[in-house]
């Protein structure tokens, strides 16, 4: 996840993190190529579509309330579209052998996984900008969750943050 020093995801209204720094962008695919199950919901999904290539060995599932409306996008074992509730996904997933998925979300999916408590690392990159308004990286909630810090990275000269959390319940 990318933010602003004042915490927006987003720049005001824009639906993507093309605000992000170039580091950011390289420590994200990074992130992506060493995962084997990367999580997203509709919305993202939509917006990364082009980006998106499936891939033998590698497991990208959309949760949507609407899994039809992708169908003709799905690909055996590859790319998936579920509606299923989020401790049954996760449950199936580690069925087949997946012991660690990264969530690349926006702030509806991101609070319920945090509400259920499924999340327990964050990997949170902090941009030096101030935008003043957008979106959060959790829709408004009531949550009480500490953190502990267990890397934290300066990017660039700029002063770019790359921060990895453990999330205490």
């Amino acid at each position: 996840m990318v933010i602003s020093v004042d915490g927006k995801s987003t720049k005001w209204d824009l639906p993507d993190q093309s605000w992000a720094s170039e580091e950011d962008q390289i420590h994200l695919r990074k992130l992506v190529s060493e995962t084997k199950v990367l999580l997203m919901g509709g919305k993202t999904y939509e917006q990364a579509k082009s980006h998106i290539k499936p891939k033998e060995g590698k497991l990208r599932v959309v949760v949507t309330r609407d899994p039809k409306k992708f169908a003709a996008d799905e690909v055996y074992n590859q790319l998936e579209f579920t509606n299923e509730p989020l401790e049954k996904l996760i449950e199936r997933l580690e069925g087949m052998g997946f012991e660690e998925l990264l969530l690349l979300s926006g702030e509806n999916l991101n609070k319920e996984f945090f509400e259920k408590k499924l999340i327990n690392e964050i990997i949170l990159t902090v941009e030096p900008k101030i935008f003043g308004s957008g979106r959060s990286i959790i829709a408004d909630s009531k949550l009480d969750i500490n953190l502990k810090l267990k890397s934290m990275e300066r990017a660039n000269d700029q002063g770019t943050l790359f921060l990895t959390y453990e999330v205490l319940y």
